[in-house]
């Protein structure tokens, strides 16, 4: 996978994807290439990818005594601000007042097979025969920097991982104030940039910025990765569609602060970095210190956003979510909340999960409300013992009485926050975030946590630990409602540590305490909240392999979340629950069919108050969870593709669906927002995913050939029209259909 021609040339590649890269005359790196895999690189081929006969104009040479090479318009893998290069670099080093201008050298070279999965830091990982990693080893010799460039290949995916490690072996303190976790420049601006973005209740929309010369960039400063932004990003040539065309994607092994963004100069290249946000970042180097940044993935494809997604999704499944986790089936969870909010006790709950279990449910979840005085948002987060108010005989007794009914148990957390009424923060107030200003903000009756201090993840993983112990539970819902706001460490002051190391040491602390959790808890799944969707990123994943997608449970919509969402993540990380109707969060009003048409794309759970609901909604979701269980292994482990965008072509019609490996079966979903009058009687969907030699069953009802739908494409369900009321199967808005596709011997012709 990794091939050194002449010292010189570095080719990481499989039978997807080449990465290409090279010692500049200065003994830096230049970048040559990124896309489709060059089987056969000839040295032909090598020298005239280096012959550099022209120069630019207007620049500022990097030799006095060399006219043609400058580092302003060559592209480059880890550059530098201002040595004859101005546009932004990816690392910025200060010695006090003064900026270092660094020249990093070529060393040496270090190839090692495999990579494993390591504590403290999430990172990607792979067996020994499933990844290289390259490790170039540069210097400033000036300055006695080193700087150690790691870029990972896999043998099944067109990835490459990258990230540094910046170290100091001089005798004066050094200051890192920028440093970015990839860095790619490409010779054309014929791009679309593409991110995730929006709000609480409409998280992860699908927006595109066609760049020019300049910069366009996302970014959070919110101490999370947010609502509003996610460290995900991508470059779609202009004449991509869906399913054709090429796409570069970036994603960032990281819960915190972070910046993406592209530039493009003079010339039309583009440069595109990913990385720590270096706006209230730095990081003190002392001598023989290091700072490593996150690792960041870059995929290729050549078959559009959609062909994008599905190797994103791949990856994300099988080198950054625990394994274990799709081996084993995700349980279909009942949760508390919109049942009862914080308006219960364990005779109330038990009677809910009763009703559970004989739905079919296979988890029962007690979302807020069930310790300290915890009966409303404003009190008691910190504290992590039981309401005996409301579990007079215990939480273990309950605990126990759910097990017999035959369900796990599942208990919310928020354990970033503190209330001021807490005993906890009567006892050490020091241990919230808060500048020593009289006035700090308080988001949602709640402080945060500074996890910056290991004491206070030691204490929080201790109370966490005596109810996980108490309760024997399976399932935890792990919350966090507020950001962080005038950000200053009681603790980093007294160990005279620079307060712009805050946000970086809290996101370490945070993923300390879910190492803990996850080391002495194996068995335990943990799913990501952070008020619904606020940080869904590679860095939660590596530890929970679902995170509760967007607290607007609407279905639809929900249709825009999740398939914004599938564009950089797997559908089996999406937490989808049927709740109740009005919706609590925008007040529509869909049917149970619709509603669970939606969540079925994900891993499922159910919202709502069982009691209310009528013998025919029961009998329903009992049929429902029936469905689920056939289609557990092809939904969470299939290949997710998108058909129709709601972000296109006025959003009114959505499709997507999922198949398995070999193709033999599929689930695809069809949606439509708003009727129409006298619509199409006639209307067809092609399925391009399946073998056009096969042939298939359609929902148990009719087989048609594989190429048959592929090129004609399926009938979609008759809409009512004034006219064919008996035939009509989607009749007023939000309607929706789930076909069954599943492949069987040919026996009519």
């Amino acid at each position: 996978m990794i091939d050194i021609i002449n010292d010189q040339i570095f080719h990481l590649s499989n039978e997807k994807v080449s990465y290409i890269f090279h010692l500049l005359q200065n003994k830096q790196l230049g970048h040559l290439y990124y896309g489709k895999a060059i089987k056969n690189l000839t040295n032909r081929d090598v020298q005239y990818f280096l012959n550099r006969d022209n120069k630019a104009a207007g620049t500022v040479k990097f030799y006095g005594d060399d006219n043609k090479f400058t580092l302003a318009d060559t592209l480059q893998e880890y550059p530098v601000f201002g040595t004859s290069d101005y546009k932004d670099g990816g690392l910025s080093v200060f010695e006090g007042n003064t900026p270092l201008y660094l020249d990093f050298q070529y060393e040496k070279y270090e190839i090692i097979n495999g990579k494993k999965r390591i504590s403290g830091f999430p990172s990607t990982y792979a067996d020994e025969n499933e990844s290289q990693t390259l490790i170039i080893f540069m210097k400033d010799k000036n300055y006695n920097i080193t700087l150690e460039q790691r870029y990972t290949i896999f043998h099944d995916s067109p990835v490459i991982v990258r990230n540094q490690i910046i170290t100091n072996n001089g005798d004066k303190k050094l200051t890192i104030e920028r440093a970015m976790s990839t860095v790619l420049d490409l010779s054309s601006s014929d791009y679309d940039f593409v991110h995730l973005s929006g709000a609480w209740l409409k998280e992860r929309h699908i927006k595109k910025h066609t760049l020019s010369q300049g910069v366009v960039s996302i970014s959070s400063l919110r101490g999370a990765s947010s609502h509003h932004q996610n460290p995900f990003v991508a470059l779609e040539h202009k004449d991509a569609t869906l399913t054709s065309g090429d796409a570069y994607g970036f994603n960032l092994i990281y819960s915190g602060n972070f910046l993406a963004q592209a530039e493009v100069d003079e010339w039309d290249n583009t440069r595109v970095m990913l990385g720590v946000n270096p706006e209230y970042f730095s990081w003190t180097l002392n001598n023989e210190e290091s700072f490593m940044t996150p690792e960041a993935v870059m995929c290729f494809s050549s078959n559009g956003m959609n062909g994008l997604s599905i190797e994103f999704s791949h990856f994300i499944q099988k080198h950054i979510i625990n394994r274990k986790w799709s081996l084993e089936p995700r349980p279909i969870v009942f949760n508390s909340w919109e049942a009862s909010y914080f308006d219960y006790n364990g005779d109330t709950l038990l009677e809910l999960a009763g009703m559970a279990k004989d739905l079919g449910m296979e988890c029962f979840v007690i979302d807020d409300g069930w310790f300290a005085k915890r009966d409303h948002d404003k009190t008691s987060l910190g504290d992590w013992f039981v309401n005996e108010k409301k579990f007079p005989e215990g939480i273990k007794k309950f605990s126990d009485d759910i097990n017999n009914l035959g369900l796990q148990l599942g208990v919310w957390f928020e354990p970033e926050m503190i209330s001021p009424d807490s005993q906890l923060y009567k006892e050490h107030p020091d241990w919230t975030v808060h500048h020593e200003c009289e006035r700090f903000s308080v988001g949602r009756g709640q402080y945060v946590l500074d996890f910056s201090n290991p004491e206070v993840v030691d204490n929080i993983f201790n109370q966490m630990k005596k109810i996980i112990l108490e309760t024997n539970m399976k399932y935890i819902k792990w919350d966090l409602n507020r950001n962080i706001t005038e950000a200053f460490s009681q603790y980093l002051k007294r160990k005279g540590i620079n307060q712009t190391e805050f946000f970086h040491r809290y996101v370490l602390g945070f993923y300390d305490l879910y190492e803990k959790i996850t080391s002495e808890f194996p068995d335990i799944l943990i799913e990501g909240c952070a008020g619904g969707g606020g940080r869904y990123d590679l860095g939660v994943l590596y530890y929970s392999p679902q995170i509760w997608a967007s607290d607007d449970s609407d279905a639809i919509e929900r249709l825009k979340i999740q398939f914004g969402t599938a564009t950089a993540y797997p559908i089996s990380t999406l937490s989808n629950h049927v709740s109740t109707v009005p919706n609590h969060q925008i007040d529509r009003i869909t049917s149970l069919d619709t509603r669970y048409n939606v969540a079925l794309f994900g891993s499922l759970g159910y919202e709502l108050n069982l009691k209310h609901l009528t013998e025919g909604e029961k009998e329903a979701i009992k049929n429902q969870i029936k469905h689920y269980k056939q289609h557990r292994e092809l939904i969470l482990n299939g290949i997710f593709h998108k058909l129709v965008s709601p972000f296109e072509n006025g959003g009114n019609d959505v499709v997507w669906g999922v198949v398995n490996e070999n193709k033999s079966e599929a689930l695809v979903g069809i949606y439509r927002i708003l009727a129409e009058p006298n619509g199409k009687p006639y209307e067809y969907l092609k399925i391009p995913f399946l073998h056009e030699d096969k042939y298939y069953e359609i929902d148990g009802e009719y087989v048609l050939s594989g190429d048959t739908i592929k090129k004609l494409g399926l009938k979609k369900p008759y809409q009512f029209n004034g006219a064919n009321g008996p035939m009509a199967k989607m009749k007023g808005d939000f309607q929706s259909w789930v076909f069954h596709i599943k492949e069987v011997e040919n026996k009519v012709v």
